[in-house]
């Protein structure tokens, strides 16, 4: 990817008992979802990003250097044109939400400033609590503020470091919709910071695994959902992430029909329209395998395809099946008993069964 278009990183930073080596070439839109497990880099990635750690190395964002060691160039933290949203919502609590709003115009021009803050409110629907003190907002209403504030500025990047680890399920459900309007409202590039999967799920456009301060995988989320590296380090939550075309719909039943590569699957009607692309998650767990297509079963979507790979997962008796279904791919926790007994090897036409099919909408 042109140097113009990627916001271009390597790193070195050690401490301790910890130590960050790794090097990226990440796209200058969509959402990039920074994911691993506690204490994989993915903060002190971010805090880099911001100026805030002194790495070794270098940081390009389209055509301007932030960091360049070897050249002793570091633009500080105030003229690097970013918005940064932390997991604890950093409001203060001496004023109310616009004042909060506007203390974070201070370093723009008012009349630059001011659009940008309007477009952010509306974005994230909290024109009604304008007026309102911190001290009376939820905890998903704080993290909408933080947002907003973040995106006044009209940053050239918006790092989000786990902006809903503080928050419960009911508040986390409440703020998803809101960052994924962002997503899809907004050109500007996002570095998410993450260990939820599901957030990466709905959310991510492109992904980088992090281990231990390296990268582990890296990649479009349909490609590295595939992978070998981030199934065993989601574990029992692993699958693919994939779109679909919707063509179809059965009223009676309340089911529509989608296109999912060469192949047709049902899953619930939540009022979706003829020839809407929609995001789907399909866990390993919930497909089966089968060497003939089964007619006499509960199970309405089935895909033919043919074995890629089998790889031992989490335990020895189980292993990672990855399917290919014509242009898609498909991963299936199956037991190695039951792979010897149905005679499966990579190279074996097969038929999946997928039980749950979710819509990420």
């Amino acid at each position: 990817m042109s140097h113009k278009q990627s916001l271009a990183i390597q790193l070195k930073l050690k401490r301790a008992s910890f130590s960050i080596d790794l090097e990226l070439d990440l796209p200058l839109d969509g959402i990039t979802a920074v994911f691993g497990p506690s204490g994989s880099g993915k903060t002190s990635l971010l805090r880099c990003l911001a100026g805030l750690e002194h790495a070794q190395g270098y940081i390009r964002i389209g055509d301007q250097t932030w960091l360049d060691s070897g050249r002793h160039v570091s633009t500080p933290t105030w003229k690097r044109e970013i918005g940064y949203v932390f997991q604890e919502a950093s409001l203060f609590e001496h004023l109310n939400v616009r004042d909060n709003l506007y203390f974070g115009l201070k370093r723009v021009q008012q009349s630059h400033g001011s659009a940008g803050l309007n477009e952010a409110v509306s974005l994230l629907g909290i024109e009604h609590l304008l007026g309102r003190s911190i001290q009376s907002l939820s905890g998903g209403e704080r993290q909408r503020v933080a947002i907003a504030r973040a995106l006044a500025t009209q940053p050239k990047l918006l790092l989000l470091d786990e902006p809903l680890a503080s928050l419960d399920v009911a508040r986390r459900r409440e703020v998803l919709p809101w960052l994924e309007r962002l997503h899809d409202a907004l050109k500007m590039p996002m570095v998410y910071v993450t260990h939820a999967m599901d957030e990466v799920a709905r959310l991510a456009d492109y992904v980088v695994l992090l281990e231990q301060g390296r990268v582990s995988a890296c990649g479009p989320l349909t490609e590295v959902t595939c992978s070998r590296e981030l199934a065993l380090a989601i574990g029992e939550d692993a699958g693919v992430i994939s779109t679909a075309i919707v063509v179809g719909r059965d009223e009676v039943h309340h089911l529509a029909q989608l296109l999912f590569g060469d192949a047709k699957l049902w899953v619930r009607d939540q009022g979706l329209v003829i020839g809407q692309t929609v995001r789907i998650r399909m866990l390993a767990r919930d497909v089966s395998l089968t060497k003939t297509v089964q007619e006499d079963t509960t199970i309405q979507n089935h895909l033919p395809g043919v074995i890629e790979s089998i790889d031992t997962f989490l335990h020895p008796a189980q292993a990672a099946v990855r399917v290919r279904c014509g242009r898609e791919i498909l991963i299936a926790h199956v037991t190695l008993r039951s792979l010897q007994r149905l005679e499966l090897r990579p190279g074996s036409p097969i038929w999946c069964q997928v039980k749950s099919i979710a819509l990420m909408i």
